[in-house]
């Protein structure tokens, strides 16, 4: 069971990105799909969550209006789409995988590396 999320970068104040979890050795479709992210000097917090069953959506308050989960079966991958991006969004992102959504990250049992975005002008 391996994820790789992609697609971080570096990004202006008030921008857009699209980060990437892409599964290999399993299938998403049974997953719920978990994004956190951790910044410089802190924890690592949830972020967002898909659910396998029915596609529900969760988001942190910090996030929510500005982010958008979603996946596509057919490519085994499942996107963070990232607007109005503020410098407080700057962190690694992580996705991971469990049965079900939570928000917390003791729950997910199956993680991938992380990618870099950074909100700077």
């Amino acid at each position: 069971v391996q994820l790789q999320a992609s697609g971080g970068g570096l990004v202006q104040p008030g921008g857009s990105l699209r980060l990437s979890c892409a599964a290999s050795g399993f299938t998403l479709d049974y997953y719920a799909i978990g994004w956190f992210r951790q910044a410089p000097g802190k924890e690592r917090e949830w972020v967002s969550c898909i659910e396998s069953s029915d596609g529900s959506t969760y988001y942190a308050d910090s996030v929510k209006g500005r982010f958008t989960i979603s996946r596509d079966n057919a490519k085994n991958t499942v996107y963070l789409q990232m607007n109005s991006l503020k410098p407080g969004d700057t962190a690694v992102y992580y996705c991971a995988a469990d049965a079900d959504c939570s928000t917390t990250l003791a729950d997910f049992g199956s993680w991938g590396q992380g990618t870099q975005l950074t909100v700077s002008s």
